[in-house]
């Protein structure tokens, strides 16, 4: 059978004015800013006139550890949103933005897929608004202003040799990871080391996507932590008096993104933080205006639940005082075979032993969900064709043991007449009103405790060593006052450890802390783990080598 590939479902849609998906949810042209015809962008201010307005229902789309066979985690979000419309209840879909990395790269672009896609695709995978734009402007205005102050004089005394700001792209380009710079002589700045991260991986991204309003986004701003003086104290952007000017950048970028899906249900799409070097949330402006906007929302986190769920939790809750409802995990037969041990030409045959050993790996998310955050949680099995019967009804029998329903989800191929019965478990999960959330951790522990309990409750790891500086940055970060701060754990998304080829449910492993470093202005602290990296690489074969555009503007090769 031919399928039609993403981008060619996505063009042949013929999409509604976004005054129309705006005056469906209520907005009016005050609080509305049209960026063309299909994209727009809501005024934060909104929320001070639905403020006293009762939240809506709030869902959380997880997965299992990604692998090359594709698990669908935005696609059965964007499904499950348009079929819970298609029951009549008024739903928002909250997302990220896509980084421009991985669409050049591996990844491919983060719209969803199949007949369940936010639109206009190619404009939320290429510049969209500029969000991410601005992003890397405003975190370059504060580099450009930290190695001015010290070519102008240096009344900070900032050591060079202590400088923890990096530079940012929206690209993967691992030439930029560490360079030399400041060459050439005097007149061209102070010579030192430094480096590039991923714009989604810069504190500015997670500061935009973690604050109220623009003074909020100001202060938290004013508070990044540059660099350390020679007397080991820190030197922030409030010191240098960028904050100002990094908020005049961002101003517009701060407002949440209104686009819709190919049903056209509303969705917003907003910030866009990697889920294994960053936070991995949108906006929490995005939500708390969908939320308000709405009787129920759908959002989701980056990668799987040992992740992007655990930092939805502990870091986005935490900060912003919001509160799953339920939870959906995405697993799909091919992804629990190859975390079973087989090869991914082989995943289109039956193999129920290697679904038997990979399954732990779904299993241990469910576990974390319902045991360790206290949600309710409903698995969806992301339908292919290759797919048994049998192979399905194990998934749903171990699922079931652990009191949780797997439903197949086919939104892919059907759009929301797919998602039907999902939508209907998790109203009926919803209304159940069982959940007992918790954080996985106490803020009033010590750092190294914080990071122990997600390794060991959530990766299932016996405990977490130290290499390099790491116990010494941990150590100065506390006597700075900072202990008191969520922990971002930045780990490898392809496992439950930290070694990306531990597949499945693996035991017997411990996690290395490599690095700690303040992310004040976000409002936590990260720890690095293994060889995770904050500027990824392109692969052997970059998707830009696939994507092109003709003579009339038409896009072609994203997918």
């Amino acid at each position: 059978m031919n399928y039609k590939s993403d981008i060619q479902i996505a063009q042949e849609t013929e999409l509604n004015r976004i005054e129309q998906i705006a005056d469906r949810l209520s907005i009016s042209e005050n609080y509305l800013e049209c960026y063309g015809r299909y994209k727009g962008k809501v005024d934060y201010n909104i929320l001070e006139e639905y403020k006293n307005r009762k939240n809506g229902k709030l869902i959380l789309v997880t997965a299992i550890n990604p692998t090359p066979a594709g698990e669908g985690k935005t696609t059965t979000t964007v499904g499950l949103g348009d079929a819970l419309n298609k029951l009549g209840k008024k739903t928002v879909i909250a997302l990220r933005e896509p980084s421009l990395g991985p669409v050049f790269g591996i990844k491919g672009g983060a719209a969803g897929g199949g007949y369940a896609q936010v639109v206009p695709m190619e404009d939320i995978n290429l510049h969209f608004t500029g969000d991410i734009h601005a992003v890397t402007t405003a975190n370059n205005l504060i580099a450009a202003l930290l190695d001015n102050h010290i070519q102008q004089g240096n009344q900070l005394r900032i050591d060079t040799r202590r400088i923890i700001w990096k530079r940012c792209l929206d690209m993967n380009d691992r030439q930029l990871r560490f360079i030399v710079n400041g060459l050439g002589g005097k007149v061209n700045g102070t010579p030192r080391e430094d480096g590039f991260d991923i714009s989604v991986a810069s504190e500015i991204m997670a500061i935009l996507c973690l604050s109220n309003d623009l003074e909020d986004l100001k202060e938290k701003v004013s508070r990044i932590i540059l660099a350390y003086n020679y007397e080991g104290e820190p030197v922030t952007v409030g010191d240098l008096k960028g904050q100002g000017a990094a908020a005049a950048l961002l101003k517009d970028a701060l407002k949440p993104n209104l686009v819709q899906t190919l049903e056209h249900n509303p969705a917003f799409v907003h910030g866009g933080p990697f889920a294994n070097i960053a936070h991995g949330c949108n906006s929490v402006m995005a939500t708390k205006i969908a939320l308000k906007l709405g009787s129920y929302v759908v959002t989701e986190a980056g990668f799987g639940a040992d992740l992007g769920a655990e930092k939805f939790i502990d870091i986005k809750c935490r900060l912003s005082g919001l509160q799953p409802d339920a939870v959906v995990i995405v697993a799909t037969a091919r992804a629990l075979k190859l975390h079973g041990g087989i090869q991914k030409a082989y995943l289109g045959e039956e193999n129920i032993p290697a679904l038997e050993q990979g399954i732990g790996n779904l299993l241990k998310h469910v576990e974390n969900i319902t045991r360790v955050f206290g949600l309710p949680a409903v698995v969806a099995i992301n339908r292919f064709p290759t797919d048994t019967e049998e192979e399905l009804k194990y998934i749903e029998k171990r699922c079931k043991e652990l009191g949780v329903n797997a439903i197949l989800s086919e939104v892919w191929g059907k759009g929301s007449s797919g998602g039907i019965a999902l939508a209907e478990e998790i109203i009926r999960v919803i209304d159940k009103n069982e959940s007992s959330f918790r954080f996985s951790y106490d803020n009033d522990l010590a750092l190294k405790d914080k990071i122990e309990a997600i390794a060991v409750k959530v990766y299932g790891a016996d405990g977490a060593d130290y290499a390099g500086n790491a116990l010494k940055e941990i150590k100065e970060i506390e006597s700075l006052g900072y202990g008191g701060l969520p922990v971002c754990i930045a780990k490898t998304q392809y496992s439950l450890s930290d070694d990306a080829t531990k597949l499945g449910r693996p035991k017997g492993f411990r996690i290395t802390v490599r690095n700690v470093k303040p992310a004040i202005g976000a409002g936590f602290i990260v720890a690095i783990t293994g060889d995770i990296m904050t500027m990824p690489g392109l692969p052997k074969t970059p998707a830009a080598e696939q994507i092109d555009v003709d003579r009339t503007g038409k896009i072609s090769g994203l997918f």
